[in-house]
């Protein structure tokens, strides 16, 4: 399992479809931490909304490959 989560945004195709376009990343804090996660985004979303994935395995985001 990865130690991080994918942070997206759903944007809505011409086709009718969803597709969740990367914009940041998550990292969950230890349990000694206050916060529950940092975010880190590299994208503002339009839409405001965000959707946290975990990486999927074998894609280059992935460290570990599981």
């Amino acid at each position: 399992m990865s130690n991080y989560l994918n942070v997206t945004t759903p944007v809505t195709g011409n086709d009718g479809k969803t597709r969740f376009h990367k914009v940041g990343v998550a990292f969950p804090q230890g349990d000694d931490s206050k916060a529950a996660m940092t975010i880190k985004l590299f994208a503002t979303p339009t839409n405001g909304e965000l959707v946290l994935f975990a990486p999927k395995a074998g894609t280059p985001d992935d460290q570990d490959g599981e």
